[in-house]
């Protein structure tokens, strides 16, 4: 009888708490309402059958329960039961996936006026390229990635040289126009999700996927990476704008295009005491604003704090000017060349208490001047103030990410 009051309990407050339950999906902002229809019938169907099944058991508890002088009757084979199970069974498995397969069918049926995106995932940040006037996206390649060329494009296609590069973690679409994704990684498995777009797909090394979706409501929402790619898996994140068309075309032209970042630098003044008040002041509050970016678009900050905070890594917070430990025992000074060097070559030097795990990211030297001037930007410790003990983090071992 305890058994059966029991399952009675555990039925009601499942039923109760979905239906007062607070989490529910997040708003839809797309037009896949279909994934939301198919996510309320499996929830319908899978409910059904728990239900039935723990009521099914209580009946059992209950009615052969055990008495005196009453033995149970051995029946092996049971045709009848058989088939009505079979049939039931094949009813709700059909109920179940049908409707995917209609909705999964529409997910690959791309609208002829949808804008081709190109999403690149790397651990731990995202970038985003978008056609030019010719509306095509040029060709693309592993070897041709660089610092300059962190997209791989291959400066020789003529469809490449007017593509959009977005350089860091946010995306701009315009409302109402459907998008295709079109989505590729460059190192290890990735998802591009962005919840309130109910659409998703893995991003696999060494292929293209895709999926589309037309966003329906102006805002401001949350990129995250549904798969785990590592250490900063959780600080993978970025942001999609979507907003009136104007106001996109107008921040769309204001995007460098791949001819425009790859053309040379302009040249110096000639002026030396102009070039050296320009270069000055690109030292300074400015610099430190671009590390500051970098940090941001580069997922650093998934991994290192600047408040002296533990994470996987060292935290930023007084380490320029501080004298590390490493692993084979040795010691260096943080300075300029030592974080530059550890940040070229992350696997050269492991830092006593945290372990190998900073993967490496291409920098220009623009860059990486920007990033080290951000990480000097925290000070040396202060005078008199204890060692920061490595070990006061779950292993990393890189002053930058």
């Amino acid at each position: 009888m305890a058994m059966a009051v029991a399952l009675v309990l555990i039925v009601a407050a499942s039923l109760l708490f979905h239906f007062v339950s607070p989490w529910w999906a997040t708003p839809l902002a797309s037009n896949w309402r279909q994934m939301d229809d198919t996510l309320t019938i499996t929830l319908v169907v899978t409910a059904f059958f728990f239900v039935v099944i723990n009521l099914f058991i209580v009946y059992i508890l209950l009615r052969f329960r055990h008495r005196e002088g009453r033995r149970a009757a051995y029946r092996p084979e049971n045709r009848k039961l058989e088939r009505w199970l079979i049939g039931a069974t094949s009813v709700a498995i059909i109920g179940l996936l049908a409707p995917g397969l209609f909705v999964y069918a529409a997910y690959l049926s791309v609208p002829a006026n949808a804008l081709d995106v190109e999403v690149v995932g790397q651990q731990w940040q995202w970038r985003f390229r978008y056609p030019g006037a010719g509306g095509k996206l040029g060709r693309s390649s592993v070897d041709l990635i660089s610092a300059a060329n962190p997209f791989g494009l291959d400066p020789a296609d003529p469809a490449g040289q007017d593509n959009v590069l977005i350089n860091n973690n946010e995306l701009h679409l315009q409302i109402n126009q459907p998008v295709r994704m079109l989505l590729r990684s460059q190192d290890v498995l990735h998802d591009f999700y962005v919840p309130p777009f109910r659409a998703r797909m893995n991003m696999v090394p060494g292929m293209v996927t895709s999926f589309w979706f037309t966003p329906n409501k102006l805002g401001r929402y949350e990129v995250l990476c549904a798969q785990l790619c590592g250490v900063g898996h959780s600080g993978m994140r970025g942001y999609v704008v979507v907003e009136d068309a104007v106001s996109f075309q107008k921040w769309l032209k204001a995007q460098p295009t791949f001819a425009q970042t790859m053309a040379p630098p302009a040249p110096v003044a000639a002026n030396p005491a102009a070039a050296g008040g320009a270069v000055a002041a690109i030292a300074g509050d400015a610099l430190v604003a671009q590390g500051k970016a970098l940090a941001e678009a580069k997922a650093c900050v998934a991994c290192h704090t600047v408040d002296g905070s533990p994470r996987v890594g060292p935290t930023w917070k007084g380490l320029f000017g501080k004298t590390e430990t490493m692993e084979n025992g040795s010691t260096a000074l943080v300075d300029d060349a030592y974080l530059k060097n550890f940040i070229r070559n992350p696997q050269a030097l492991v830092v006593k208490g945290f372990a190998p795990m900073m993967p490496k990211i291409e920098l220009s030297d623009a860059e990486l001047e920007a990033l080290v001037a951000y990480i000097k930007s925290y000070g040396a410790p202060a005078a008199g103030a204890p060692k920061q003990q490595a070990q006061q983090s779950t292993p990393s071992r890189t002053p930058s990410r």
